[in-house]
């Protein structure tokens, strides 16, 4: 075969590799593959979210705690109540400083079973939020492609931005069941919460703050969630495509572990800057505006406070994503196989 020939194959048959028509898949598979995911990697999620900053008793039971979100740089996770009855989602002054620290104080205190504490609302968390925002950008995605166009990362991003956002809203309450069940291991037994599981949480969050304790926080939490989904969904997408046509990859689990690795790094850079901005607000006793907080840390502490914590966060988001869409790849997989759809489609 002649040098022109050869070079006019490789585009074939990297076409070859992407060409198939557009399958709906069943709208939960995203929350059944990042609940799966969340099984594997609870423990880590449980180690990170109760490394956080310490608060004076002073500061816990004073008047300018406000509606407290979290104050440590190195934490993700979101807890909204009103300052007279939230427990404040935070280290306390004893606790251990390190991840290896805080595995070692669950397991003796708690036992293995203490590394899997609070995943009842985890995974009620990833059955509201994840089943939303995959469900709604799988649709938005079939919706866009089956018309002929082809999906670009901009209008990618718009999808996951939109998706993220109404996943956000649906989730929010199992969030902050999420966060308060999981640090709870933590606390000293006279201060936990000891909701039984994640109904029994609804219900006592219900009854002693009302409901709409459900929706505290809902529009930064939404908001993240919007960040946080173009990082991981448009993002792999994205990754996933470039590595079947640029490279000798298939469709293989290579592409998948590869792929979502790249998607987990965008994702906690992505929302490093807004986790920082949202403590600094939330565990600051000032008023002070986002724009001139911004102003002010750049100024002191320059561009390297967007990405303080990114490797904590890194640590969470990274195995997450990982896993979320080797199992979301191997639902596709066995779902192709069920209808009898060739399975070197996507």
């Amino acid at each position: 075969m002649s040098s022109a020939q050869q070079s006019a194959s490789k585009p074939s048959a990297a076409k070859k590799k992407m060409a198939s028509p557009t399958i709906r898949y069943p709208f939960w598979f995203g929350g059944s593959a990042s609940s799966m995911a969340a099984c594997v990697t609870h423990p880590l999620d449980l180690g990170t979210t109760n490394l956080c900053e310490t608060v004076p008793p002073s500061r816990a039971n004073s008047s300018d705690a406000l509606s407290i979100q979290i104050v440590s740089r190195n934490c993700e996770k979101l807890t909204w109540a009103p300052a007279p009855q939230v427990r404040l989602q935070t280290r306390q002054g004893n606790a251990p400083k390190t991840m290896s620290g805080t595995f070692v104080h669950i397991l003796k205190n708690d036992g293995v079973i203490g590394l899997y504490s609070g995943i009842s609302a985890s995974l009620l968390r990833q059955l509201t939020y994840s089943t939303v925002r995959f469900g709604v950008y799988e649709e938005l995605k079939t919706r866009y492609t089956r018309s002929g166009r082809k999906a670009t990362f901009p209008a990618l991003t718009a999808m996951a931005v939109t998706s993220g956002f109404l996943g956000g809203i649906a989730g929010n309450f199992a969030d902050v069941l999420n966060v308060r069940m999981q640090h709870d291991a933590a606390l000293p037994p006279d201060q936990r919460r000891n909701y039984k599981h994640a109904v029994d949480g609804m219900v006592r969050m219900a009854r002693e703050e009302g409901f709409a304790g459900y929706f505290r926080g809902w529009l930064p939490n939404a908001s993240r969630a919007a960040v946080m989904t173009a990082g991981q969904l448009a993002t792999y997408d994205t990754f996933k495509r470039m590595l079947l046509e640029y490279t000798p990859m298939g469709d293989t689990l290579t592409t998948h572990f590869s792929a979502s690795f790249l998607a987990g790094l965008a994702a906690a850079t992505a929302t490093s800057p807004i986790d920082v901005i949202k403590t600094r607000v939330m565990s600051s006793s000032q008023k002070q505006g986002v724009v001139q907080l911004i102003t002010d840390i750049s100024r002191t502490e320059g561009m390297g406070w967007m990405f303080k914590g990114w490797v904590p966060s890194f640590l969470r988001l990274g195995p997450h994503t990982i896993c979320t869409f080797i199992f979301l790849e191997a639902h596709r997989k066995l779902y192709r196989a069920a209808k009898g759809i060739d399975d070197g489609k996507n």
